[in-house]
This record gives C-alpha cells, structure tokens and sequence, in this order.
C-alpha cells in the first residue's frame, strides 16, 4: 500500500459515473479525499458514502475534491449515487489498475474465506499529487470526521 510521502498514480484512467475517463491528474490544485470502498449497496459502503456526503460541504470549504472508487461498473454507480443523492464523484476501476497502483487491492479475509476484493482505505493526496495521509484499513464508525479532522489540522499547519 502507498505510503505519506509517496506520490501518487496520477496518469491512471478510470470512468466516472457519467462515463467520462478521467484521472488524479485532472485534479491536481485540489486536496483529494480518495476513498476506496469494496461494493455499492451494501451496508458498510452506504453508510461510509453518506457520511461523506453529509460532510462534503466541510470538505468543500477546505478546498478538498472527494471521490469514491470500487470496482462496481458505471451503472451501478449512478444508481448509488442518485439513491443517495452523493454529490461527489464516484470512479470505476473495474480492472483494478487504480486501486492496485494504491494497493488497495488484493488478498482479504471475509468469513474465513482468502479471496481478493478491496480493501476500505482512504488517502489523502496534496495539490501536487503528493500522498500525505493514509488510512489503511477503515472502520466506518467516525472515519470521516476523522478525515475531517485531520483536513482541519493540515490546513491549520500550512
């Protein structure tokens, strides 16, 4: 898994949600929240999606562009994004290049069983495409006010 400090895969294409191929490049001169989450519609990632969306406004203020990635397809991501009015960008990486470039995908363990999928992590990545947070392996419950946060004290330290 990329590390702080490490910069960040900029030139990898994906499609957003309206299937358009974008990239991190794209977004350089922005903060990114980059969170990986495993699937659309299921309850962990609902609730981590709207809890981003509840705080998207504070991110906003703190010059911060949020997108989500999962390996779902497009469709699956509009339909997300419209059940729960998300108004930030969700990217599919249905060949896993993005999040393998990130190392977020791989291995994992879900009900004793090894099989490979994404794990939850979030990165924070600076104007310059320089990554200068990492959280791992997410528990839900308060991550993005973590993320918040840690938004809040980096701005303070600028």
């Amino acid at each position: 898994m990329l590390k702080e400090g490490d910069l960040a895969p900029l030139d990898i294409e994906v499609l957003d949600a309206n299937e358009n191929t974008t990239k991190l490049q794209d977004f350089l001169g922005h903060k990114i929240i980059l969170y990986f989450y495993p699937k659309d519609n299921t309850p962990g990632c609902t609730q981590e999606a709207c809890d981003f969306r509840d705080f998207n406004p504070e991110f906003e203020k703190l010059g911060a562009k949020l997108i989500g990635v999962s390996a779902d397809s497009v469709e699956s991501h509009t339909k997300f994004a419209d059940k729960h009015e998300l108004p930030f960008d969700l990217w599919s990486d249905t060949e896993h290049t993005l999040s393998d470039a990130f190392g977020a995908w791989g291995k994992k363990s879900l009900f004793g069983k090894i099989r490979l999928g994404l794990t939850r992590s979030t990165f924070i990545i600076d104007e310059n495409g320089k990554i200068i947070k990492v959280w791992p392996k997410v528990s839900v419950n308060g991550h993005t006010e973590e993320v918040l946060r840690f938004l809040n004290d980096y701005k303070q330290n600028e």
